[in-house]
């Protein structure tokens, strides 16, 4: 008997080696997927274990995609740049760059300020000029400074 190791980093089992088998057959575990034997003390990756790949051959390792260019990854920049300029204080450049509470944020700011005019009419320029300000450091970062930061690193302020 065995457990994995699934890919939501859940454990699983036991199982036995005729399961692990079925399952290899249909890609549901590969060569890489951790596995530990019953009264064994640590994980292994399955190709490890001649006996349950003999019978199916060779098990490929897992097919990595292939890498994203630069220019692919930044591909949303110029778009949220120019958002950011024009529609800055509704969020939307937050929304292109997957930054959705802080999207949120921006727009109930703005839309509060406008039917709240009489009090918040201050906040209606500030979340505006952050909108501007964010778009114009989008399109002034390189391809490369802007994935780092804002697709890598995740930075959803300024």
């Amino acid at each position: 008997m065995y457990k994995i190791i699934g890919t939501d980093g859940r454990e699983y089992g036991p199982i036995g080696a005729e399961e692990i088998r079925r399952w290899l057959a249909v890609n549901r575990v590969n060569a890489q997927t951790l596995v530990q034997a019953e009264g064994s003390p640590g994980w292994k990756p399955l190709g490890t274990f001649p006996e349950l790949i003999s019978e199916t051959g060779n098990v490929p390792p897992a097919i990595a995609p292939p890498p994203q260019s630069i220019a692919s990854r930044a591909s949303n920049k110029v778009a949220a740049g120019i958002c950011g300029i024009l529609l800055g204080g509704f969020g939307v450049h937050k929304f292109i760059l997957g930054y959705n509470a802080a999207g949120g944020i921006m727009l109930a700011v703005s839309l509060c300020s406008i039917f709240l005019t009489c009090v918040l009419w201050p906040a209606y320029f500030v979340i505006h000029i952050i909108g501007l300000i964010e778009g114009i450091i989008y399109l002034t970062k390189s391809d490369g400074e802007f994935v780092r930061i804002y697709v890598d690193g995740r930075k959803e302020w300024f």
